[in-house]
């Protein structure tokens, strides 16, 4: 199978928009303190401020107790080697070290400053770093330029008493060292008798090799090439790092070097090795081809010359991906926990074998549910884990954070480490990784959803997003001159996405079929057959009917309101699931306390006892769906009783009765007030008969639309989380509409989610 069709696409103004809109930047600071009071600001500023300034004084050690030096990290850069953009100087680098703040947060809950430093002396450069070094529990270093990069880590690493890294070097090493260990067992070799190729000698290359050599490959098994051919012994002019690296046989190309070879790691340049050259390797062959964008060999070109090859690259769209974020957000993660004074070799080894046994296990049940026509487990394209697998962080940190104590670095040792996995897995509450999860799943099976409403600027670029994401495959339904005049107006690319104009001529005999079916559906509800027929030509009937008749897997539609007639339309043509007699919405917000499910955001006015039930059972089997273990909370203005001589209190604990005697297994209990749901230890000492005791709260079913609509859109205004819906339930098929002024991004949210439901739906 060709993986180069599934490239994700990145235009100059999708990238500037991101980075623009709403604030510039991708990062902030907020407050973990209290600040509404006179009081929190002296405790916060002068006087209170002074105490912790003496503790301090008298124990240095202090500073990780009394601020956040111990979650900090600098990310230092003098801009002389970004990405593929060369010596473009600090302030054009600052994008980059930004987004590398962003993901030690998202990935590891770590805060992180981007440092641009305008100075490419090695020495003064070192002589900054050390001058704000007591700032950070860990110093980053990104995108310096050999050379000077192994001086620089070098000497902060002897001169500071904090982790410093330089990733472009051990970052790659680290996760290719993990893939290599696992493509030789994969293989049958011996890293021990391995010949192993490197083309490359740049500092990711010389550092890759050497922490290869650490993992058994010996040296005079190694050949290195630059650009100029294998580095020998006999070549005049060597620099002291090329030279620990030379070769004395008698080679001098990197074809000659390939031929009975059984790694190739590839650090260099695109289409540098050809398939003869692969061909010529040894039988089981691996070749970790990291050239980014465009590896020194395409996945494919190398998988048709030697099908017993393992291929690794550095892009997300093959099997195999070496990606830096699998390793440097938990090495960092583990080496301030422990309050470790350095990064040193056994705690990258550490995380090397850390990496390296989560790809055996078995994938998490949601992964292999959308992965599974892919067959994911442990073999020949899945040699690493995902760059997005959650157990990660859990894995990796306690790893490092053990090494750093093993080796006598670590002043704040670790003693429970169960405690610690529980606290790494509280860490960021869910801080986006839920939906980064999803989107990961439903872009392994991309389905066909159908966009009924293309007429808003917005749902038209979620459509291209998507589209070039290779998250679904978008279907608009309209006229497609018009839907082109509109992507030109707004300069969106959407070539390759299908539009099927449902009034169109060559549309007829589909119109028909779908005509015949509705009036079949709905004969009993006066539907005529020509009735049906001028239904048709309605873009919400068409999509519905495409979805109900298996000519699309998802529908997302637009609504002006929360329980529009769009839903009861949809209700009425996919028909509900077995069992309920109701529909539901769910919203879902993600914050730094955790996942929060709330229902029914959309679809009821009014409950009834029924009506209830009905939302805590689809609620709770969504929040499984979301692999989360359901603890509802059935919301009034009366605590267990208090005021059960009003109708509404009285509906919520008939709701709560049933659903203990005919569903037990639901973990629920009510009716209470919010900040009892909320608040355990409150809600266990007041009321400690409850069935939910020393359980925190996930889902909150609400008593009324007018509750839950307005509690989520109270949380989404005031940015205390971010939020995800509107998820339809209770539907036999993923239908879902999302409202007319949604931004961009929760429309592409929500499409994601209607994706993997209809993977999972699929396979039922």
């Amino acid at each position: 199978m060709s993986h180069s069709n599934q490239m994700k696409k990145v235009t100059r103004e999708m990238a500037l928009l991101y980075h623009e809109e709403s604030r510039p930047g991708k990062i902030e600071i907020r407050p973990t303190k209290p600040y509404t009071s006179q009081m929190d600001l002296s405790l916060a500023y002068s006087p209170g401020v002074a105490f912790p300034c003496i503790e301090i004084e008298k124990n240095p050690l202090d500073v990780y107790k009394y601020t956040d030096k111990g979650n900090l990290v600098g990310v230092v850069s003098n801009g002389t080697a970004v990405l593929g953009l060369g010596d473009i100087g600090p302030l054009a680098g600052k994008p980059v070290m930004e987004g590398k703040a962003l993901l030690f947060k998202i990935f590891a809950g770590l805060d992180a400053f981007d440092i641009e430093v305008d100075e490419k002396d090695p020495d003064k450069l070192v002589e900054v770093v050390k001058a704000i070094a007591p700032t950070f529990g860990g110093i980053n270093l990104e995108d310096i330029k050999a050379p000077e990069c192994f001086k620089v880590e070098n000497r902060l690493k002897e001169e500071c008493d904090i982790p410093v890294m330089h990733d472009d070097q051990h970052g790659t090493a680290i996760i290719s060292g993990a893939g290599l260990i696992n493509a030789l067992e994969i293989q049958k070799k011996n890293i021990a008798d391995i010949r192993l190729v490197v083309n490359g000698a740049g500092a990711a290359a010389q550092s890759c090799t050497r922490l290869y050599m650490r993992l058994g490959v010996r040296p005079e098994n190694i050949v290195m090439c630059d650009s100029k051919g294998v580095i020998r012994k006999d070549r005049p002019d060597l620099s002291a790092s090329k030279r620990e690296f030379a070769t004395d046989r008698d080679i001098n190309t990197l074809a000659e070097a390939l031929v009975d070879a059984d790694v190739f790691l590839g650090l260099s340049v695109a289409d540098v090795v050809t398939p003869e050259m692969v061909r010529s390797m040894a039988p089981r062959p691996v070749v970790f081809a990291l050239a980014n964008p465009d590896p020194e060999i395409d996945y494919d070109r190398a998988k048709e010359a030697r099908p017993d090859v393992i291929v690794a690259t550095g892009r997300s769209d093959y099997p195999n991906q070496i990606n830096n974020v699998i390793g440097f957000p938990y090495i960092f993660r583990g080496a301030l926990d422990c309050g470790a004074t350095a990064i040193n070799e056994q705690m990258k080894i550490a995380a090397v074998y850390a990496i390296a046994s989560l790809a055996k296990l078995p994938v998490p049940s949601v992964v292999d549910e959308a992965y599974g026509m892919y067959n994911l487990s442990f073999g020949p394209d899945y040699i690493l884990p995902k760059a997005l697998d959650p157990r990660l962080l859990a894995t990796v940190a306690p790893a490092v954070a053990k090494a750093a104590a093993e080796s006598g670095i670590a002043r704040r040792p670790i003693t429970d480490w169960t405690a610690y996995k529980e606290k790494l897995s509280r860490l960021m509450g869910d801080d986006g990784r839920m939906m980064r999860h999803i989107t990961e799943l439903a872009s392994a099976n991309p389905q066909r959803v159908v966009f009924a409403e293309v007429n808003t600027d917005n749902m038209l670029r979620a459509a291209q997003n998507l589209f070039h994401d290779g998250v679904c495959r978008p279907v608009l339904l309209g006229n497609p001159t018009t839907i082109a005049n509109h992507a030109s107006a707004l300069d969106l690319d959407i070539e390759g996405i299908e539009i099927i104009n449902p009034l169109a001529e060559s549309e007829a005999a589909r119109r028909d079929r779908y005509a015949e079916a509705l009036a079949d559906m709905k004969q009993r509800e006066g539907v005529t057959l020509d009735s049906a027929r001028e239904l048709m030509h309605d873009r919400n009937y068409y999509g519905l009917m495409m979805v109900a008749l298996g000519d699309a897997d998802a529908f997302l539609g637009a609504t002006a309101s929360s329980a529009g007639e769009e839903k009861r339309l949809a209700a009425s043509i996919i028909g509900l699931s077995e069992g309920f007699s109701h529909s539901a919405t769910m919203h879902i917000v993600n914050s730094r306390r955790g996942t929060l499910f709330l229902a029914d955001t959309g679809d009821n006015p009014r409950c009834d006892t029924d009506t209830l039930v009905d939302i805590a059972r689809l609620a709770d089997r969504t929040a499984s769906y979301f692999s989360h273990d359901g603890v509802l909370a059935v919301l009034s203005y009366s605590n267990f009783g208090s005021n059960l001589s009003d109708p509404e209190p009285r509906v919520a604990a008939e709701a709560v009765r049933i659903l203990h005697e005919k569903y037990p297994e639901i973990a629920v209990d009510g009716e209470m007030q919010l900040d009892y749901a909320l608040n355990t230890e409150l809600r266990d000492k007041t009321y400690p008969f409850s069935t939910i005791k020393g359980k925190e709260v996930n889902t909150l079913v609400f008593p009324n639309l007018a509750a839950a609509n307005t509690a989520y859109k109270v949380i989404l205004s005031m940015g205390i989380g971010s939020v995800i819906g509107p998820v339809q339930m209770g539907l036999r098929k993923p239908v879902y509409f999302t409202p007319l002024t949604s931004e961009v991004r929760d429309i592409v949210n929500l499409a994601a989610v209607a994706a993997l439901d209809a993977i999972v739906t699929n396979k039922m």
